[in-house]
């Protein structure tokens, strides 16, 4: 009796080692999503509304003030690319007043870039205090990022050109 016991014990612990442990493994059945045809276009669960009139306010409040920016920035640029135009030898007295109104110039590119950096922060908080922006929301964001991208690209390659007029 003893003997049997210790073969049915014997024999038990190899088949423990062949039992599963954790959970029970993934069925190998179709799942829902893969009856989905991914060629079909995908209906959005968002219903489409307007732009937020507030969010209109904003971007127009935010566009006047990179145009007022950019009103004084091509004034005090004008000046500078006229006085690079004359500029005479690096450290001499022309040179110097020329990169002055360069300095002034690029001091006056605030309002666009601040108006910038305003546009790309009405979206990150969107994303971030309600965790999605609406599509019209967002095209309007985009819109008026592009506008004024597009002011501060042309500012920066204005600087670039007179940087470079005057080897700096």
């Amino acid at each position: 009796m003893r003997r049997l016991a210790t073969l049915l014990i014997a024999g038990a612990i190899p088949a423990a080692g062949c039992a599963p442990v954790g959970p029970p493994p993934p069925s190998l059945l179709p799942r829902v999503t893969e009856g989905i045809d991914p060629r079909l276009p995908v209906v959005p669960t968002i219903s489409p509304r307007p732009v937020d009139p507030a969010l209109t306010a904003r971007l127009a409040e935010l566009i006047r003030q990179a145009e007022a920016g950019n009103s004084q920035f091509r004034d005090r640029m004008a000046e500078a690319e006229r006085l690079a135009a004359g500029a005479g030898a690096p450290q001499g007295e022309s040179w110097i007043a020329a990169q002055e109104a360069l300095s002034a110039a690029s001091a006056a590119r605030i309002g666009t870039t601040k108006a910038l950096a305003d546009i790309d922060a009405l979206g990150a908080s969107a994303l971030q205090n309600k965790g999605t922006i609406a599509p019209a929301d967002l095209s309007a964001i985009q819109a008026s990022a592009s506008q004024v991208g597009e002011m501060d690209r042309t500012q920066a390659v204005r600087i670039a050109a007179v940087s470079r007029r005057l080897g700096i």
